[in-house]
C-alpha cells in the first residue's frame, strides 16, 4: 500500500505526456491517418472532441465485436476513412 501510495504523484505527473503522444486526426492528413492505423494495426486517436480506438481490420476486435468502416475529420478532409472500429456485434442502432 506505501508503494502504491509513493508512486501515484509519478503516475499523474506522466499522465499529461501520455495525452501528448496521442495522435490528433485533426493535425494530420487523410493519407497520414490511414497510414498510421495501417502501420500501427491499432491506434487511439483524438477525433477533436473526443478519442477513438481504431484497428485496420477485423482481427483486432474479439469474438462480440466485428470491424466497421471508421471516417473520421482529418487536416485535410472531413470525411477520411481511417480503418475500422469494432463495434458490438448486439448494437443495431447504428
Amino acid at each position: 500500500m506505501r508503494t502504491a501510495l509513493l508512486s501515484l504523484p509519478l503516475v499523474l505527473a506522466a499522465m499529461p505526456a501520455l495525452a501528448q503522444d496521442m495522435p490528433n486526426s485533426l493535425d494530420m492528413t487523410c493519407a497520414a491517418a490511414s497510414a498510421l492505423v495501417q502501420e500501427r494495426g491499432q491506434v487511439v486517436m483524438a477525433t477533436g472532441s473526443d478519442f477513438q480506438r481504431l484497428v485496420s481490420g477485423p482481427g483486432y476486435c474479439d469474438a462480440e465485436h466485428s470491424a466497421t468502416p471508421r471516417w473520421i475529420r482529418t487536416a485535410d478532409q472531413s470525411q477520411c476513412l481511417v480503418g475500422y472500429y469494432c463495434r458490438d456485434r448486439m448494437d443495431d442502432s447504428r
